[in-house]
């Protein structure tokens, strides 16, 4: 191979592939934790590099080029490259000392997890903890995170999963809201309730009917993708919530609606890269987390 024909830098070249990626400087610049100019720079440098436009400026944004089309596959699978050297790396290290990267749902982000990093923290003050709190569902394979705590199964092959217990789920609400509705007790009483929904509502009310609770698109007047959104507004007696039990017997505002419902078993797996599996601080936040989590499932109805 001639080296001395590669005459580009790989930093200007994970510049374009980010810009491109985000869809504009300002998001490149925020994914790379650093400034919208130096991103410029670093795209304007690759330009005069290559000898070809990479970008177009269409109105305020910013769209690829012709030429900037032609290469982002092949910077896409350097950045594929790239990020497997940084996880077999990583997976080698033998440091307690770093960071280590979790994303959970909202939910167990905020009322889970806080305790349990204190706890872990406690243990090992060498590590530091990056919390990412997003029902959307973290790329591990592009480090989006280290760990994920997921109530699915993940199916990729590079990905190392543990199940935990599953957790009973159960519709919650303020006793104001209970009696404003009669105090139900029967299924067929919760015909006119009101209960908080989300966005793609039409799986819940499907799933619903299949426990006999059968509803419409009027028994659902707040629809929300935000897990905290919804559990406001049950606690603000706005309709009926659900929230795993574990989470929803905790708060005082609230109680298990008094009517005969089986609970929803909600799956959770612990997950983690096969490559940073062996990572010792990776290791023992993983281990952490599984037995603890699996001692307070573990302890549900």
């Amino acid at each position: 191979m001639n080296w001395r024909s590669i005459n580009f830098d790989w930093n200007r070249a994970r510049a374009f592939l980010v810009t491109a990626e985000e869809g504009s400087l300002s998001a490149a610049a925020k994914a790379l934790s650093t400034t919208q100019s130096t991103v410029g720079r670093q795209v304007t440098a690759l330009e005069r590099e290559l000898g070809v436009s990479l970008f177009e400026k269409v109105g305020r944004g910013l769209e690829i080029t012709p030429s900037g089309l032609s290469l982002i596959e092949y910077v896409r699978e350097m950045g594929e490259a790239a990020n497997k050297i940084s996880l077999v790396a990583t997976g080698k290290s033998n440091s307690l000392e770093g960071t280590v990267t979790i994303t959970a749902s909202e939910a167990a982000a905020v009322l889970l997890l806080p305790p349990l990093l204190k706890e872990l923290r406690d243990q090992e003050p060498g590590v530091s903890i990056e919390i990412v709190a997003s029902n959307e569902s973290s790329d591990l394979r592009r480090r989006e995170a280290d760990i994920a705590i997921r109530n699915f199964q993940p199916t990729h092959s590079e990905l190392i999963a543990r199940k935990l217990p599953s957790q009973p789920a159960s519709f919650y609400a303020t006793p104001s809201y209970l009696e404003l509705m009669g105090n139900p007790s029967r299924l067929e009483d919760l015909a006119d309730a009101h209960f908080i929904g989300f966005i793609d509502n039409a799986a819940y009310i499907q799933g619903l009917g299949q426990i006999g609770l059968k509803l419409e698109k009027k028994n659902f007047p707040y629809l929300t993708e935000s897990h905290m959104t919804h559990w406001q507004l049950t606690k603000a007696g706005a309709a009926i919530g659900v929230m795993p039990n574990y989470l929803g017997d905790q708060e005082p505002l609230v109680q298990r609606i008094p009517v005969d419902i089986p609970a929803f078993q909600v799956e959770t797996w612990l997950v983690v890269h096969r490559e940073l599996r062996t990572n010792l601080r990776i290791q023992t936040v993983y281990n952490f987390l599984a037995d603890r989590l699996t001692e307070i499932f573990g302890q549900l109805d």
